[in-house]
């Protein structure tokens, strides 16, 4: 079966960079737009239908951290967005993944790696409309609320079985502790310790049985899945 080609948005000031881009995701048959500040970019964001944006940190008009924060609060649909920058401090991460960034790329990149990160967060994107969450070793029934490790059943609860979903519908994409709050309680969440209590619950089902820990906490930043 042929696959469907992606449309992605570049939003990048440095024509360079975006011929390069052009020129090896059109080889891989996507179709591309191009947007050269961020004003434009947050238009077309907002206005057309992408599988995922790439997204330059410093642009002229409105900056990467705007663009993104508000592709985020003014969306119809979510969207996978890859941050790139030639800065790579944890501040500077801290900041992309906190107004919403998928992932985060530093210049100067490999050209294939930032192919293969679209297509992964295009397909992530894609599965919650599925019956089934497929990642790694983890899979989800969203159907009949079965989970699996490694063909092994899980028995969870119903807010950790909440919380990794969230985890698994985002992934690679780091869920910030409040975000996950916002999807499982909304404005009734007042408990300060019920996230740390449903997450070691999780991970006692869901990592403690195996070898290799899937759960992952950023510091600072929030939670992941570490699939290797």
């Amino acid at each position: 079966m042929q696959q469907r080609k992606l449309k992605i948005l570049v939003i990048e000031d440095n024509h360079d960079i975006s011929l390069n881009i052009a020129d090896y995701f059109q080889q891989q048959g996507a179709v591309l737009d191009f947007a050269d500040n961020g004003e434009l970019g947050l238009t077309l964001a907002i206005t057309e239908h992408y599988d995922c944006i790439i997204l330059d940190l410093m642009l002229p008009k409105l900056d990467g951290i705007a663009v993104c924060q508000q592709v985020r609060e003014r969306a119809e649909r979510p969207i996978p967005i890859i941050m790139m920058t030639a800065r790579d401090t944890l501040d500077d991460k801290r900041l992309g993944f906190g107004v919403g960034a998928d992932d985060y790329l530093t210049k100067p990149f490999d050209l294939e790696e930032l192919w293969l990160r679209c297509n992964a967060l295009a397909n992530r994107y894609q599965q919650p409309l599925e019956k089934k969450l497929v990642i790694g070793p983890l899979t989800l029934n969203l159907q009949t609320k079965q989970a699996e490790r490694a063909g092994k059943s899980l028995q969870l609860q119903p807010i950790p079985w909440q919380i990794l979903t969230v985890l698994m519908q985002a992934h690679p994409r780091v869920v910030s502790r409040s975000e996950l709050c916002d999807e499982i309680w909304g404005d009734e969440y007042t408990e300060s310790d019920a996230l740390r209590s449903h997450l070691y619950q999780l991970r006692k089902t869901i990592d403690k049985p195996f070898g290799h820990p899937i759960i992952k906490t950023m510091h600072g930043i929030g939670f992941s899945l570490d699939i290797t």
